[in-house]
Protein backbone atom coordinates (compact mmCIF):
# COMPACT_ATOMS: atom_id res chain seq x y z
CA UNK A 1 0.00 0.00 0.00
CA UNK A 2 0.81 3.40 -0.83
CA UNK A 3 2.12 5.83 2.01
CA UNK A 4 1.81 9.36 2.26
CA UNK A 5 5.06 11.01 4.18
CA UNK A 6 5.73 14.36 5.79
CA UNK A 7 8.58 16.77 4.61
CA UNK A 8 9.32 17.93 7.92
CA UNK A 9 11.64 20.53 6.90
CA UNK A 10 8.75 21.90 4.39
CA UNK A 11 5.62 20.33 6.49
CA UNK A 12 4.26 19.37 2.66
CA UNK A 13 3.21 15.68 1.45
CA UNK A 14 4.50 13.52 -0.39
CA UNK A 15 3.20 10.47 -1.80
CA UNK A 16 5.78 7.15 -1.75
CA UNK A 17 3.54 5.03 -4.08
CA UNK A 18 5.75 1.75 -3.95
CA UNK A 19 3.50 -0.57 -5.74
CA UNK A 20 3.84 1.47 -9.05
CA UNK A 21 7.96 1.52 -8.85
CA UNK A 22 10.51 0.05 -10.61
CA UNK A 23 13.29 -1.89 -8.80
CA UNK A 24 15.88 0.61 -8.30
CA UNK A 25 18.47 -0.74 -11.06
CA UNK A 26 15.32 0.08 -13.63
CA UNK A 27 15.89 3.36 -13.49
CA UNK A 28 19.06 3.33 -15.19
CA UNK A 29 19.09 5.82 -18.16
CA UNK A 30 20.47 5.11 -21.57
CA UNK A 31 23.98 6.57 -22.34
CA UNK A 32 24.27 9.19 -24.80
CA UNK A 33 26.72 9.63 -27.29
CA UNK A 34 30.14 10.39 -26.14
CA UNK A 35 30.67 14.16 -25.81
CA UNK A 36 34.35 15.30 -27.14
CA UNK A 37 36.74 17.03 -24.62
CA UNK A 38 36.53 20.13 -26.56
CA UNK A 39 33.84 21.38 -28.70
CA UNK A 40 34.86 24.63 -31.02
CA UNK A 41 31.18 25.95 -30.44
CA UNK A 42 31.37 26.19 -27.30
CA UNK A 43 31.57 29.51 -25.48
CA UNK A 44 32.88 27.81 -22.24
CA UNK A 45 35.69 25.46 -23.49
CA UNK A 46 39.59 26.69 -23.91
CA UNK A 47 40.05 29.23 -26.76
CA UNK A 48 36.77 30.41 -26.59
CA UNK A 49 36.86 32.83 -23.64
CA UNK A 50 35.99 35.86 -26.08
CA UNK A 51 32.78 34.29 -26.52
CA UNK A 52 31.85 35.05 -23.00
CA UNK A 53 31.95 38.37 -20.58
CA UNK A 54 35.62 39.12 -18.70
CA UNK A 55 35.95 36.75 -16.43
CA UNK A 56 35.32 37.53 -12.58
CA UNK A 57 37.57 35.17 -11.05
CA UNK A 58 39.64 31.90 -12.19
CA UNK A 59 42.27 29.61 -10.93
CA UNK A 60 45.08 29.26 -13.42
CA UNK A 61 47.65 26.85 -14.21
CA UNK A 62 49.27 29.84 -16.47
CA UNK A 63 48.11 32.56 -18.94
CA UNK A 64 46.45 35.95 -18.23
CA UNK A 65 42.78 36.71 -17.31
CA UNK A 66 40.56 35.60 -20.28
CA UNK A 67 42.77 33.32 -21.69
CA UNK A 68 43.41 29.97 -21.59
CA UNK A 69 45.34 27.84 -18.47
CA UNK A 70 42.86 28.06 -16.17
CA UNK A 71 40.90 24.78 -14.27
CA UNK A 72 38.18 27.06 -12.45
CA UNK A 73 36.41 30.44 -14.38
CA UNK A 74 34.09 32.55 -13.24
CA UNK A 75 32.28 34.60 -15.88
CA UNK A 76 29.02 36.58 -16.05
CA UNK A 77 26.01 35.15 -17.29
CA UNK A 78 25.80 36.88 -21.02
CA UNK A 79 22.00 36.22 -20.85
CA UNK A 80 21.58 37.40 -16.89
CA UNK A 81 18.05 37.13 -15.13
CA UNK A 82 19.39 39.96 -13.32
CA UNK A 83 21.31 42.91 -13.69
CA UNK A 84 23.68 44.96 -10.92
CA UNK A 85 22.71 48.41 -9.89
CA UNK A 86 24.77 50.83 -8.23
CA UNK A 87 25.31 49.13 -4.72
CA UNK A 88 23.90 52.48 -3.32
CA UNK A 89 20.93 52.33 -3.85
CA UNK A 90 17.82 50.03 -3.54
CA UNK A 91 15.92 48.02 -5.95
CA UNK A 92 13.04 50.56 -6.59
CA UNK A 93 9.42 48.75 -6.00
CA UNK A 94 6.54 50.24 -7.74
CA UNK A 95 2.91 49.39 -8.29
CA UNK A 96 1.28 49.18 -11.55
CA UNK A 97 -2.62 50.60 -12.10
CA UNK A 98 -2.83 50.84 -8.54
CA UNK A 99 -2.74 47.21 -7.99
CA UNK A 100 0.44 45.03 -9.38
CA UNK A 101 3.34 44.75 -7.36
CA UNK A 102 6.80 44.56 -9.29
CA UNK A 103 10.66 45.85 -8.75
CA UNK A 104 13.59 46.20 -10.78
CA UNK A 105 15.07 43.13 -12.03
CA UNK A 106 18.09 44.23 -10.15
CA UNK A 107 20.53 41.58 -8.95
CA UNK A 108 23.65 39.34 -9.85
CA UNK A 109 24.07 36.10 -12.06
CA UNK A 110 27.22 34.40 -12.95
CA UNK A 111 28.55 30.77 -14.28
CA UNK A 112 31.07 28.66 -13.02
CA UNK A 113 32.44 26.48 -15.09
CA UNK A 114 34.17 23.70 -13.46
CA UNK A 115 35.89 22.26 -15.60
CA UNK A 116 38.08 23.19 -19.11
CA UNK A 117 36.86 19.73 -20.24
CA UNK A 118 33.57 19.38 -22.06
CA UNK A 119 33.00 16.44 -21.55
CA UNK A 120 33.92 16.32 -17.99
CA UNK A 121 31.52 15.15 -15.33
CA UNK A 122 31.58 15.77 -11.21
CA UNK A 123 32.67 12.00 -10.92
CA UNK A 124 35.31 12.05 -13.52
CA UNK A 125 36.72 15.08 -11.41
CA UNK A 126 40.28 14.21 -9.57
CA UNK A 127 39.71 15.48 -5.52
CA UNK A 128 41.73 18.58 -5.96
CA UNK A 129 39.24 19.84 -8.89
CA UNK A 130 36.15 18.94 -6.87
CA UNK A 131 37.51 20.70 -3.72
CA UNK A 132 38.38 23.52 -6.29
CA UNK A 133 35.08 23.85 -7.53
CA UNK A 134 33.03 24.26 -4.05
CA UNK A 135 35.88 26.55 -2.74
CA UNK A 136 35.53 29.02 -5.63
CA UNK A 137 31.42 28.30 -5.15
CA UNK A 138 32.22 29.79 -1.56
CA UNK A 139 34.38 32.85 -2.33
CA UNK A 140 31.77 33.50 -4.66
CA UNK A 141 28.86 33.58 -2.17
CA UNK A 142 31.16 35.99 0.00
CA UNK A 143 31.93 38.48 -2.89
CA UNK A 144 27.92 39.12 -3.63
CA UNK A 145 26.87 38.97 -0.64
CA UNK A 146 28.70 42.39 -0.25
CA UNK A 147 26.44 43.92 -1.94
CA UNK A 148 24.37 46.24 -0.21
CA UNK A 149 20.98 45.24 -2.25
CA UNK A 150 21.05 41.49 -2.08
CA UNK A 151 18.87 39.46 0.51
CA UNK A 152 19.28 35.99 -0.92
CA UNK A 153 22.22 33.94 -2.82
CA UNK A 154 20.57 30.70 -5.13
CA UNK A 155 23.77 28.56 -6.30
CA UNK A 156 22.12 26.11 -8.57
CA UNK A 157 23.28 23.48 -11.09
CA UNK A 158 21.29 21.95 -14.04
CA UNK A 159 22.99 18.71 -15.54
CA UNK A 160 21.08 17.67 -18.38
CA UNK A 161 17.89 18.46 -20.61
CA UNK A 162 15.63 17.18 -18.67
CA UNK A 163 17.04 19.57 -15.85
CA UNK A 164 16.99 22.56 -17.84
CA UNK A 165 20.51 23.24 -19.04
CA UNK A 166 20.96 25.49 -22.25
CA UNK A 167 25.13 24.84 -22.54
CA UNK A 168 26.31 21.16 -22.06
CA UNK A 169 29.65 21.96 -21.00
CA UNK A 170 29.32 21.28 -17.24
CA UNK A 171 28.62 24.76 -15.09
CA UNK A 172 26.97 25.75 -12.15
CA UNK A 173 25.11 29.03 -11.72
CA UNK A 174 24.75 31.94 -8.78
CA UNK A 175 22.02 34.15 -8.71
CA UNK A 176 21.94 36.93 -6.45
CA UNK A 177 18.81 38.66 -5.83
CA UNK A 178 17.34 41.19 -3.57
CA UNK A 179 14.26 39.37 -2.50
CA UNK A 180 13.46 36.36 -0.28
CA UNK A 181 11.76 33.71 -2.58
CA UNK A 182 9.41 32.20 -0.89
CA UNK A 183 10.19 28.28 -0.95
CA UNK A 184 13.07 29.56 1.17
CA UNK A 185 10.75 31.88 3.32
CA UNK A 186 8.72 28.86 4.02
CA UNK A 187 12.08 26.41 4.99
CA UNK A 188 12.85 29.34 7.33
CA UNK A 189 8.93 29.72 8.68
CA UNK A 190 8.77 26.11 9.62
CA UNK A 191 12.26 25.78 10.81
CA UNK A 192 11.75 28.56 13.57
CA UNK A 193 8.38 27.51 14.57
CA UNK A 194 10.51 24.14 15.19
CA UNK A 195 12.44 26.19 17.14
CA UNK A 196 10.07 27.75 19.21
CA UNK A 197 8.62 24.53 19.92
CA UNK A 198 11.56 22.42 20.63
CA UNK A 199 14.20 24.72 21.64
CA UNK A 200 16.79 23.79 19.06
CA UNK A 201 17.54 23.41 15.06
CA UNK A 202 15.02 21.24 13.02
CA UNK A 203 17.92 20.13 10.29
CA UNK A 204 20.33 19.19 13.30
CA UNK A 205 17.95 16.88 15.06
CA UNK A 206 16.95 15.22 11.37
CA UNK A 207 20.91 14.72 11.36
CA UNK A 208 20.76 12.83 14.33
CA UNK A 209 17.31 10.86 13.87
CA UNK A 210 18.78 9.84 10.23
CA UNK A 211 22.53 8.83 11.71
CA UNK A 212 20.33 7.03 14.55
CA UNK A 213 17.72 5.19 11.87
CA UNK A 214 20.60 4.73 9.19
CA UNK A 215 18.19 3.09 6.65
CA UNK A 216 18.91 6.52 4.39
CA UNK A 217 22.19 6.89 4.85
CA UNK A 218 24.22 6.57 2.27
CA UNK A 219 27.55 7.85 3.96
CA UNK A 220 28.41 9.30 7.15
CA UNK A 221 31.88 11.00 8.64
CA UNK A 222 33.00 13.92 11.02
CA UNK A 223 31.98 16.85 8.81
CA UNK A 224 29.29 15.49 6.64
CA UNK A 225 26.03 13.18 6.47
CA UNK A 226 24.75 12.27 2.97
CA UNK A 227 21.20 10.46 3.51
CA UNK A 228 18.02 10.04 0.87
CA UNK A 229 15.00 11.98 3.02
CA UNK A 230 12.77 10.09 4.39
CA UNK A 231 9.79 11.87 2.30
CA UNK A 232 12.28 12.49 -1.27
CA UNK A 233 9.78 13.99 -4.21
CA UNK A 234 11.56 11.94 -6.61
CA UNK A 235 13.53 8.86 -6.25
CA UNK A 236 17.07 9.02 -5.75
CA UNK A 237 16.63 12.18 -4.20
CA UNK A 238 19.65 12.69 -1.90
CA UNK A 239 20.54 15.56 0.22
CA UNK A 240 24.14 16.32 1.61
CA UNK A 241 24.31 18.07 4.84
CA UNK A 242 27.13 19.56 7.63
CA UNK A 243 26.88 18.21 10.88
CA UNK A 244 28.40 20.97 12.72
CA UNK A 245 25.10 23.42 12.85
CA UNK A 246 25.70 26.46 10.29
CA UNK A 247 23.00 28.17 8.68
CA UNK A 248 25.16 30.06 6.34
CA UNK A 249 26.80 27.94 3.06
CA UNK A 250 29.37 30.96 3.25
CA UNK A 251 30.76 30.22 6.46
CA UNK A 252 32.39 26.95 5.59
CA UNK A 253 36.10 26.68 6.43
CA UNK A 254 38.73 26.34 3.73
CA UNK A 255 38.73 22.24 5.28
CA UNK A 256 35.10 21.88 5.06
CA UNK A 257 34.65 23.28 1.64
CA UNK A 258 36.97 20.76 0.33
CA UNK A 259 35.25 17.90 2.41
CA UNK A 260 32.12 18.70 0.61
CA UNK A 261 33.60 18.30 -3.03
CA UNK A 262 35.25 15.28 -1.88
CA UNK A 263 31.91 14.22 -0.18
CA UNK A 264 29.52 15.43 -3.36
CA UNK A 265 31.98 13.95 -5.94
CA UNK A 266 31.58 10.33 -4.01
CA UNK A 267 27.71 10.82 -3.92
CA UNK A 268 27.48 11.25 -7.60
CA UNK A 269 30.10 9.13 -8.76
CA UNK A 270 27.74 6.64 -6.49
CA UNK A 271 24.41 7.78 -8.04
CA UNK A 272 26.35 7.05 -11.66
CA UNK A 273 27.07 3.64 -10.80
CA UNK A 274 23.40 2.87 -9.96
CA UNK A 275 21.64 5.02 -12.91
CA UNK A 276 24.65 5.01 -15.12
CA UNK A 277 23.36 8.19 -17.17
CA UNK A 278 20.76 10.54 -15.59
CA UNK A 279 19.92 14.10 -15.70
CA UNK A 280 20.20 16.13 -12.43
CA UNK A 281 19.70 19.52 -10.92
CA UNK A 282 21.52 20.44 -7.31
CA UNK A 283 20.53 23.47 -5.10
CA UNK A 284 22.03 24.80 -2.03
CA UNK A 285 19.90 25.89 0.28
CA UNK A 286 21.68 28.56 2.65
CA UNK A 287 19.98 30.97 4.92
CA UNK A 288 19.15 35.08 3.69
CA UNK A 289 22.01 37.14 4.10
CA UNK A 290 20.32 39.06 6.93
CA UNK A 291 20.01 35.57 8.76
CA UNK A 292 23.32 33.72 8.40
CA UNK A 293 23.87 33.80 12.43
CA UNK A 294 20.78 32.43 13.07
CA UNK A 295 20.79 29.25 15.20
CA UNK A 296 17.12 27.90 13.74
CA UNK A 297 18.13 27.34 10.18
CA UNK A 298 21.14 24.78 8.88
CA UNK A 299 22.22 25.06 4.74
CA UNK A 300 22.19 22.13 3.04
CA UNK A 301 22.81 20.61 -0.45
CA UNK A 302 19.91 18.87 -2.51
CA UNK A 303 20.39 16.41 -5.72
CA UNK A 304 17.10 15.85 -7.87
CA UNK A 305 17.79 13.43 -10.09
CA UNK A 306 15.35 14.22 -13.32
CA UNK A 307 13.62 10.33 -13.28
CA UNK A 308 10.20 11.12 -13.48
CA UNK A 309 7.85 14.19 -14.96
CA UNK A 310 6.00 16.15 -13.14
CA UNK A 311 2.55 15.78 -14.11
CA UNK A 312 -1.08 17.10 -13.47
CA UNK A 313 -2.01 15.51 -10.11
CA UNK A 314 1.19 17.37 -8.77
CA UNK A 315 0.63 20.77 -10.86
CA UNK A 316 -3.25 20.91 -9.43
CA UNK A 317 -2.02 19.74 -5.42
CA UNK A 318 1.49 20.24 -5.13
CA UNK A 319 1.99 16.87 -3.38
CA UNK A 320 4.56 14.90 -5.47
CA UNK A 321 4.39 11.64 -5.89
CA UNK A 322 7.27 8.85 -5.43
CA UNK A 323 7.58 5.68 -7.02
CA UNK A 324 10.33 4.61 -5.17
CA UNK A 325 10.58 3.97 -1.53
CA UNK A 326 14.35 5.68 0.30
CA UNK A 327 14.95 3.26 1.87
CA UNK A 328 15.48 0.78 -1.14
CA UNK A 329 17.22 3.13 -2.86
CA UNK A 330 19.60 4.48 -0.51
CA UNK A 331 20.80 0.68 0.37
CA UNK A 332 21.55 0.26 -3.46
CA UNK A 333 23.35 3.10 -3.53
CA UNK A 334 25.59 2.96 -0.15
CA UNK A 335 26.39 -0.51 -1.25
CA UNK A 336 28.54 0.88 -4.61
CA UNK A 337 32.13 0.40 -4.19
CA UNK A 338 33.98 3.57 -5.40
Amino acid sequence: MSQIRQDLTTQEWVIIASERARRPRQFAEKKPPQLPEYEPSCPFCPGNEKMTPPEVSALRNKGRANQPGWRVRVVPNKFPALSPISRKREPERKLLDGFFRLMEGAGKHEVLIETPKHNQLIPELSYRQAEEMVLMLRDRYRALRELEYIRVIVIFKNQGIRAGTSIVHPHWQIVATPIVPQSLRRRLAVATRYWDDNGGCLYCDLIEAESKSGQRVIEEDNDFIVFQPFASRSPFETWILLKEHSACFGHLSDRQAKALGRTLKRTLTRLYKVLDHFDYNIVIYTAPIRDEEEEYFHWYLRIVPRLSMIAGFEIGSGIFINTALPEETAKVVRRVKI
